[in-house]
């Protein structure tokens, strides 16, 4: 199946996603003599949307641009997958409906998708525990607008879902530190692509779960699995919503072995 795409900006995540496709392509064309991913367009902030037709557009932009890209897919039935953060768009479900489908990640490496369960789990350890905090530690590099990272709230939103003690999440320095809110540090410096730590902190031990994203590449290929997996669907969705649509078939295939 060939799966026409367009993809609005053209920074470094965009400019990975084409390189996947690529790879991809090159992949599926030996195999089957037909490329899997047709890349229709790119668009960069402020140019035109171009009319060719397409299944689904990839959101690689700015923030202050995702708005009005939403409206634009909803107008035309367009399925959307965004990839860029930094932006706050609270009533898009209802506006959504069943109009479209929406998916929406902060990050879309599976382990990241993987890792916000386990931080959902840790904060249940903790509440057990009864000692020690959770913080969340991330680190990219300098060119990156915003800080902390839509990971990172996902992360700390997590650690939220899953404790009793933990209400909100914080990342206002020490001077607003609240020992209700999970603590998030970030720094911004050099080259780094993307690191993000789960720290639980004890009185006697210590437990750090940490993600490296090695290459932008490992974002890409989540975005155009996600970019596949919505078509013909309608409505909000995340990268859980993927794994769990994934986890499933997998024990579907062990069950039937």
């Amino acid at each position: 199946m060939n799966i026409r795409i367009g993809i609005f900006g053209a920074g470094k995540l965009a400019n990975a996603i084409l390189e996947e496709a690529r790879a991809v392509n090159a992949k599926t064309a030996s195999a089957s003599g037909s490329p899997q991913f047709l890349i229709e367009w790119v668009v960069d902030k402020g140019d035109p949307i171009p009319a060719h037709a397409i299944d689904v557009a990839i959101d690689a932009s700015m923030p202050d641009a995702v708005e009005s890209h939403l409206v634009w897919a909803i107008e035309t039935s367009t399925a959307f997958v965004i990839a860029t953060t930094g932006w706050d768009i609270p009533d898009m479900e209802t506006r959504i409906g069943n109009k479209t489908a929406v998916l929406v990640s902060p990050n879309f490496s599976f382990t990241v998708t993987f890792m916000r369960r386990i931080a959902a789990q840790l904060a249940q350890f903790a509440d057990w525990y009864g000692e020690g905090d959770l913080a969340v530690f991330e680190h990219h590099h300098s060119a990156k607008k915003d800080a902390p990272s839509g990971t990172a709230k996902a992360l700390a939103q997590a650690i939220v879902s899953g404790s009793k003690r933990y209400t909100a999440w914080n990342a206002s320095g020490w001077d607003a530190w609240d020992p209700g809110k999970v603590a998030i540090a970030s720094l911004r410096a050099g080259s780094e692509a993307g690191v993000h730590e789960i720290v639980f902190d004890a009185p006697h031990e210590q437990l750090s779960i940490i993600h490296r994203a090695r290459d932008r590449r490992v974002f890409a290929s989540g975005a155009l699995k996600a970019a596949q997996w919505i078509l013909g669907r309608k409505g909000l969705f995340g990268m859980d919503d993927v794994l769990e649509s994934m986890l499933g078939s997998q024990d579907a295939v062990s069950q039937e072995v």
